[in-house]
């Protein structure tokens, strides 16, 4: 994991915009690092982006007390798992990681509300698809069995009405969210507003 220090030391110096306000944090991958304009989407939320670039799941959960619990977020949203399966990781292994990171957040962030972002389909990825679906499949099991936690659905909305990754919410990658892809998960959360905010 030693790669993501450099990233991992920056974000241990960010700040909360409000220090006194209701503290929400987003945290994960470059899907999470690189949206911009967070706040701006979500305008009087005191919000904190402490995404990673090309971070796992794995690499999340051992970041957590670090990156995530010294800011004591009243509220947490998390995207990762996909870079694991780009790795090659079977989705059983990407739900161990979760596991994981669960485990600490019981300990460190007990009365939190923690919001999981599923797994996002993606036009890079579209081959191994079968098992980002399974991976949903099986992190969303999880979820429901644990009342602090909370599984918000942006795979189904980025799907276009055959099934396939609607290309204008990706970058020309395939990969990465476009201006329209955030703006779809901007509408998915706030349709969850009621659990994170």
């Amino acid at each position: 994991m030693f790669w993501f220090e450099d990233e991992v030391k920056s974000l241990e110096k960010k700040k909360f915009p409000d220090p006194l306000k209701k503290k929400i944090v987003f945290y994960g991958s470059s899907s999470v690092r690189l949206w911009g304009d967070i706040a701006a989407s979500f305008p009087g939320h005191n919000i904190l982006n402490l995404g990673f670039g090309g971070s796992t799941l794995a690499a999340c959960a051992w970041y957590f007390e670090r990156v995530v619990v010294p800011y004591h977020p009243q509220s947490l949203i998390i995207y990762a798992g996909d870079n694991d399966l780009g790795d090659g990781r079977h989705p059983e292994e990407v739900l161990l990681f979760l596991v994981a990171l669960m485990e600490k957040a019981s300990l460190s962030l007990k009365d939190v509300n923690v919001s999981f972002l599923s797994v996002k389909p993606s036009i890079a990825r579209w081959d191994i698809i079968d098992r980002i679906r399974y991976t949903n499949q099986i992190i969303q099991k999880e979820i429901h069995a644990r009342s602090q936690w909370h599984y918000i659905d942006v795979f189904t909305p980025m799907l276009d009405a055959n099934g396939y990754p609607r290309k204008e919410l990706f970058q020309d990658d395939g990969l990465h969210l476009s201006v329209k892809g955030y703006q779809v998960w901007q509408e998915v959360i706030g349709q969850n507003s009621h659990i994170i905010f």
